[in-house]
This record gives C-alpha cells, structure tokens and sequence, in this order.
C-alpha cells in the first residue's frame, strides 16, 4: 500500500528509513507545541486549546503535504508568524484575537489565489535576495527579545528604555541553563536538542518548586474555545490591508525557501525535470486556511524537515509519520500545560540565533543592498514590529536604488510592495 501511494523504490528509500526521518523530524520541530500556547495565550486565548490547535494544524498540514505533494515536509504553525499574530495584530494594533484570525484566514486566501496564478512564483524571483535574509535575520532579532523579556533578562528601563534584569532570579537563571542545553546538544548533533531543552528546564523546575506537575497524560483538551472562532467581518473593519499584506509576504518567503531549500537537499527538484514543488505550495497554502478555523497562527512548511531527509526521508510517507507523531503528542496535554515561559525561552532564543545565519548571506559591501536589509532587520525588534520592519526595508530600498541611478535594477513586485507600504503610512 504505501509502495502505491508513496513511489518508495522510485525514490530510492524503504518504509523503515521514511519512519526514522519522519520520527527525527518530529523531535527537532516539537517544540512547537510547548512554545506555540506560550506565545498565542498572551492574547487572551486558551492555552489548552492552542495546543490541541497546534497539533491540529500539524496533522492537517503534513497529511496534506504527504498525500498532494508526497514530500518528506512537516508542517506546523510558523516561528515568527506566531509573535507576529501576538504581539503585533493583538498586542500593537488592538486587534481581538478572533478578528487576527480572520485576517490569518484571509491571507490564507490570498495566498491560495498567488499560489494557484502562479503570482506567488513572480513576487519570490522579483524580491531581492538582501530582504529576503533581512526579514529572516530581523524575526530572529525579534523573536531574541521575546525570549529575554520572557526569561526577565531584559527588562524596561525608564532611562535606558530597556536594561539588564536579575541573574540571580530562578526565570533567568532556568532560561541561561536552558539555551547552554539546547546548544550544546545540537552542537553534538543530538536529535530534539531544542525539545530535551524545554524538558530538561520543565522538569528541574517541577523537581525545585518552582512549577506545579499535573500529569503527564490524559485525553486531549476542548478545542471549542479556539474552533471556528475567527472574525472575518471584524478584521475587515479594523483596516487589516496591511497586516495581509505582512503576512502574505512572511508566507511567501518562509515557506517558499524553506521548501525549496529541503526538496533541493533531497534531490526532489532537478533543472529541467518535472517536480511537485506547485503541489507542495498548494499544500501549505490550504494548511494556513485550515488552521485559522481550527483556532492557530500561520501554519507553514519547517527547516527542521532538513533533519529528515537528512535521515533518508525522501517521500510522502515521512511527512506521514510526522503527522501521526503529532496525532500521538495530543495526549500529552498536561505536560505542555505546566511549560513555563522560562522553559520556552532558550528554545526561542536559540531559535533566533540560527535565523541570524541569514545576516551573511547580505551583500554588505553594496551600500544599495545592505542599508535596507540592515534597516529591515533592525526596525522589527526596535519597534516590536515585523511589518514596520518590511516596510522600512522595502521603502529605502526603492528609494536608495532610485536615488542612486539603479531603478533598472529593481523588480516590478518590490516597488509595488513599497508602493502599498507608503500608501499604509499615508492614509493610516
């Protein structure tokens, strides 16, 4: 049966080598099921609820993945879409999570149109590779200040606008352990150093007093209080242009690269043969509109796939197994219940340390390229935003190349994105 539907001798791999990569990839992109609730219920929404929308959304995206595309990608809502839904669409703008929602719906929508047209292919080639890094390197940048304010090792400073918290407190003493965990286990190339990181941190704090345990495992929480609860009129009336706009660009360019990126390493796309990469695009694209309904941020396709195919993962069967692996950890709601803040710290602070990767891959002898991506990168952390980090970034960029006799060197789709930037300011 899974011969027939996953064509394993034709891609050189066998139902146990599928199961090993589809196992290694779950344990190196779980950790998104404690840090997901983490971030999403400082919106007011239920924690339990999110962690069962987050498997939900797992399971929905990578089962897609495997019977439309049959590639070897786990998805799984998106590292830095979530803060974005958190503490920009609600925390910034005011917006109710229900109406975030809807906007995370609509630009699912959006995005199936591109994807389906084929737009989606222009914007990705016509985006200069500088941004591209950039807006990596920035959510990185943002996501590292979410996890020291979480570890309470930044704190506000009314003179200095941010200061050093205490060391000495057991949140920033557990987070500091933590991160040294995580990164050196996977310097050692340990599978799941990210989630024995959580683990570790979770389960010394419950040992010390510091966390109450509740059970390891029981039946899966209530998804009611997140399910179906988006509010599309409500986020149309909120002036939600924008915020489509930012997270149809971060879609676009996560997705897109990271899919790219992992069917290239397992050799699923050769120039000049056919490939399923249309598929794939159109998995992800269903996956975000369905987990806006279940009740979670931007669902999206992980790097950490990477670890899979590395593993021999070559087919739809791995993204299977990843899918029954999140089916599995349902049950494992009490665990995740008592993951402090202080746990999901480290993972993502390391987690932004690897985004930072991306700052080399800038042109930074080119003043054109490097001035925007640095202004790009640096706007989303300074001003707690990712789009007014893209908006910086696409707007100097035009304006620098202009300026600067290189308006033939830009592409249709970057002034455009620019265009519609000024236009927000302007009429905001």
């Amino acid at each position: 049966m899974f011969e027939q539907l996953f064509k394993l001798r034709e891609h050189g791999t066998n139902i146990r080598t599928e199961i090993l990569a589809g196992v290694t990839t779950f344990l190196t992109m779980s950790y998104i099921i404690f840090v997901n609730p983490e971030i999403l219920s400082s919106t007011g929404m239920d924690r339990n609820a999110i962690f069962v929308a987050t498997c939900a959304a797992a399971i929905i995206g990578s089962l897609i993945m495997a019977f439309v595309a049959n590639w070897p990608i786990g998805m799984a809502p998106g590292m830095g879409l979530n803060a974005f839904f958190a503490f920009t669409i609600v925390g910034t703008l005011g917006f109710t999570w229900q109406q975030a929602l809807g906007a995370v719906f609509i630009s699912g929508i959006i995005f199936l149109i591109l994807t389906v047209s084929g737009i989606r292919s222009w914007i990705v080639d016509g985006i200069p590779r500088s941004l591209r890094s950039a807006i990596v390197a920035g959510i990185g940048l943002f996501l590292g200040l979410i996890a020291l304010s979480n570890a309470q090792i930044v704190v506000a400073n009314p003179a200095t606008k941010v200061g050093l918290g205490s060391l000495t407190e057991p949140a920033a003493l557990y987070a500091i352990l933590g991160f040294f965990i995580i990164a050196a286990l996977d310097a050692l190339k340990v599978r799941g150093a990210i989630l024995i990181g959580i683990l570790v941190i979770t389960l010394l704090s419950i040992q010390l007093g510091h966390s109450e345990f509740h059970g390891l495992m029981s039946l899966p929480p209530s998804i009611a209080p997140t399910f179906l609860q988006l509010d599309i009129m409500g986020a149309l009336s909120m002036g939600v242009v924008h915020v489509i706009l930012v997270l149809v660009l971060v879609e676009i360019f996560d997705a897109t690269g990271t899919m790219i990126g992992v069917a290239k390493r397992a050799n699923l796309i050769q120039e000049g043969k056919p490939n399923r990469l249309n598929r794939a695009l159109l998995a992800d694209s269903t996956a975000i509109v369905a987990g806006s309904m279940i009740g979670t941020s931007s669902t999206t396709a992980y790097v950490e796939s990477a670890s899979g195919v590395q593993a021999g993962g070559r087919t739809g069967l791995t993204a299977l197994v990843i899918a029954a692996m999140f089916l599995l950890a349902l049950f494992f709601s009490p665990l995740a219940g008592v993951v402090p803040a202080y746990a999901t710290a480290p993972a993502l602070l390391y987690v932004a340390c690897l985004m930072l990767r991306e700052l080399g891959d800038i042109d930074w002898n080119d003043v054109t390229e490097a001035a925007p991506a640095a202004l790009t990168a640096l706007a989303m952390p300074f001003t707690y935003s990712i789009a007014n980090g893209l908006a910086f970034g696409f707007i100097s960029y035009v304006v620098i190349k202009a300026v600067t006799g290189k308006f033939r060197d830009m592409h249709p789709a970057t002034i455009i994105v620019a265009a519609l930037f000024i236009a927000k300011y302007t009429f905001e």
